[in-house]
């Protein structure tokens, strides 16, 4: 039997069980299918390279955790640029400092560089998996008394609203693939360099002003982005 013949039983056997559920043993699958056990790790091998299946040393194979979605479309009113991501979100703070703006940074969100910022890391957790890594940078005179346990507790844009009168009108949000370095890898429990999204988003108020400039990381394997498109039959 053929490699990709044995992909594709395994395919259809990855496709009936649950997410994070355990596969028989290489033993086990490859009497059950057939074929030689080195044939058998090699298809194994690909599905992994594919996100099909997780591979734990010591504790074996299983079905990849299921993806967290979020969907991408025009938001109709509220704070939110997007529909939220499906799952319970929690979040936790790594790093929660003061800092000045200095060059770079203060270029980005059009102040001195001398002016302070409120510059907090977080994690983000899902399903009680540790999902995204926020670096979340704030002029500090528009948030003055904020602290660290109001970044791990309900909507930071709702907290902007409601406690200082500031409210969110438009961001420009750059997507692009790139891979995980030491660090990050270590907060989101993946080896290094694994594949993950980055999202770089700057947030201005209705005035134009710069409110926020956010550096996020998701994970690549559990992390996906459907966008809803429409087309204009009207043209050619």
């Amino acid at each position: 039997m053929r490699r990709t013949e044995v992909k594709e039983r395994l395919r259809k056997l990855i496709e009936r069980r649950q997410p994070g559920e355990v596969l028989p043993s290489e033993r086990a699958l490859s009497t059950q299918i057939g074929v030689s056990r080195p044939t058998l790790r090699a298809a194994i091998d690909e599905l992994a390279r594919d996100g099909l299946v997780v591979r734990e040393h010591g504790r074996g194979t299983f079905t990849a955790p299921r993806k967290i979605s979020q969907d991408l479309l025009p938001a109709t009113g509220g704070d939110q640029f997007a529909p939220p991501a499906d799952g319970h979100w929690t979040s936790k703070v790594v790093d929660f400092q003061i800092t000045p703006a200095g060059a770079r940074l203060g270029k980005r969100l059009e102040v001195s560089p001398s002016r302070p910022l409120v510059a907090v890391t977080r994690l983000r957790i899902v399903e009680e998996a540790p999902m995204a890594i926020e670096r979340i940078l704030v002029p500090r005179e528009i948030v003055p008394d904020i602290t660290c346990a109001d970044f791990e507790s309900g909507s930071f844009y709702e907290l902007l609203r409601t406690r200082y009168e500031v409210r969110p009108s438009t961001a420009v949000q750059i997507t692009e693939p790139t891979v995980t370095d030491v660090g990050e890898s270590s907060l989101l429990g993946v080896p290094q360099h694994s594949p993950a999204l980055l999202f770089e988003r700057t947030t201005r108020d209705p005035g134009g002003r710069v409110i926020e400039y956010t550096r996020s990381i998701y994970r690549g394997d559990r992390y996906r982005i459907t966008t809803h498109l429409k087309f204009d039959h009207t043209s050619g």
